[in-house]
């Protein structure tokens, strides 16, 4: 299993990179299995360097914040207008997410009001389907379980297997102990660290990079701790400092453009 990260700026694309976004890989019966997981701001353009679109096999949106979601609107053009495309060969993309993505995705790309007042606008080019907590899911290679996490709105981290790999994906969170179950194990834990400890007060709405150690040495047996998710006003340094003085191992940071194996 293969994971590369498009985007990994917080809250919004910032100047070195697009917001959430990363791709996971994995061959299967013959070919490469591609599952991309949110597609914030940003992301669609860099996600064409590294695949064809048509190639995704299914997208997973963890929440539907604009810097973890937005882009499926440029990825709809693709579905819909690509001269390849004819109604005869369009396959529709599952796209896995909280409760009202297909509405809301719809009120984002609607041209007309009664466009956006109808929730069933994008299916023809979209397969969506509800996660639910603790409910796992296949695709190709990737069994995907997805665990309501700890944000204002409805939100899942999800493990991701392949391969005897897990790959742990919290997007945004703060502390909660479904984090226990959701991280134990992981070969690598790509986790939410946008605050900062000192400065950062208000609960309930991300980690930090200590909160993100604390959970993961809580859980047990994770072997690779990632920081992701950091806001461009935040000193990635002070992140990594804040892990470290908790994480027992190396404290790594996600990159854009930079692909991991797991």
């Amino acid at each position: 299993m293969r994971l590369t990260v498009v985007g990994c700026a917080g809250s919004f694309a910032g100047p070195d990179s697009p917001a959430s976004c990363y791709l996971v890989q994995a061959e299967h019966k013959g070919r490469t299995w591609n599952l991309v997981l949110d597609l914030g701001n940003g992301a669609l353009g860099p996600l064409q360097r590294l695949i064809d679109l048509h190639d995704i096999d299914a997208l997973v949106l963890s929440h539907l914040h604009p810097d973890h979601c937005m882009d499926v609107t440029g990825l709809f053009v693709v579905q819909k207008y690509h001269p390849s495309r004819s109604p005869e060969n369009t396959r529709r993309l599952p796209v896995y997410g909280p409760q009202d993505t297909a509405a809301r995705l719809v009120r984002a790309n609607a041209v007309t009001l009664s466009e956006s007042k109808d929730p069933h606008g994008m299916d023809p080019e979209f397969d969506f389907r509800v996660l639910t907590h603790k409910e796992p899911f296949t695709v190709g290679p990737f069994r995907i379980t997805p665990f309501r996490v700890n944000h204002p709105v409805e939100a899942y981290g999800v493990r991701v297997a392949a391969d005897d790999r897990v790959l742990v994906y919290t997007g945004d969170t703060d502390d909660t102990p479904v984090l226990d179950e959701l991280l134990a194990g992981a070969d690598l834990a790509l986790t939410d660290s946008a605050y900062q400890e000192e400065r950062d007060t208000i609960t309930g709405i991300h980690l930090s990079g200590r909160r993100a150690a604390k959970a993961a040495v809580r859980a047990g047996d994770v072997k690779r701790l990632m920081l992701t998710h950091i806001p461009v006003w935040n000193d990635p340094a002070d992140c990594v400092a804040e892990a470290a003085a908790v994480w027992p191992g190396e404290v790594e940071l996600a990159r854009p453009g930079q692909t991991y194996e797991i």
